[in-house]
């Protein structure tokens, strides 16, 4: 017969805590590892097709780095229109990872608490989150707009050799509004 004592419940006690520890850390090890092949800087251009089947040359980059707490991605467009204008536009989105394996939800702002939070589509701002599913990272991104209407972006990003596949596509209310494939070459 085993008698309970308070040595022996500290013992377990300070077991079960470590044992816990290590249990947190393994597990945010191994989730925050799964972006370990994305990490890199990658440049590339391609033509987007318009909804209306023109195209149009873009330069594009992505940056992709591991953070604290999760991953970062941060990517550029440059467009050139064909009236000679330019227009560059650049993104950067802190990924968390969530309780679901491979889903990783985007910290875009802070809340009162200082805590990382998603930003709110009922005020016009972008839902997004991130999966990573094999050897394709993907970014999705949710606009609501003022009629209630909805936008939906799609970034698939897979490993290839020497880089990545990039695929975007933009749906406007359910009907394709822009995509785009190509190659961005590691550096």
């Amino acid at each position: 017969m085993h008698t309970l004592t308070v040595s022996n419940l500290r013992g377990l006690t300070w077991s079960c805590i470590l044992g816990l520890v290590v249990f947190l850390l393994t597990a945010t090890a191994s989730t925050a590892s799964g972006i370990d092949p994305f990490i890199g800087t990658y440049h590339g251009s391609a033509e987007v097709v318009n909804a209306d089947g023109s195209k149009s040359p873009r330069d594009m980059s992505v940056e992709i780095v591991e953070t604290g707490d999760g991953f970062n991605v941060s990517w550029r467009t440059i467009s050139y229109k064909t009236d000679g204008r330019v227009k560059e536009s650049a993104y950067s989105v802190d990924f968390l990872p969530t309780s679901r394996d491979g889903i990783f939800s985007a910290a875009m702002k802070r809340n009162v608490f200082g805590h990382a939070v998603q930003l709110d589509p009922m005020k016009g701002e972008p839902f997004v989150w991130g999966r990573i599913i094999g050897d394709t990272l993907t970014v999705f991104s949710l606009f609501v707009d003022a009629n209630g209407g909805y936008e939906m972006q799609q970034f698939d990003r897979t490993l290839a050799e020497n880089g990545l596949v990039l695929e975007f596509s933009r749906l406007s209310n359910g009907e394709k509004a822009k995509s785009v494939q190509t190659f961005l070459e590691k550096e």
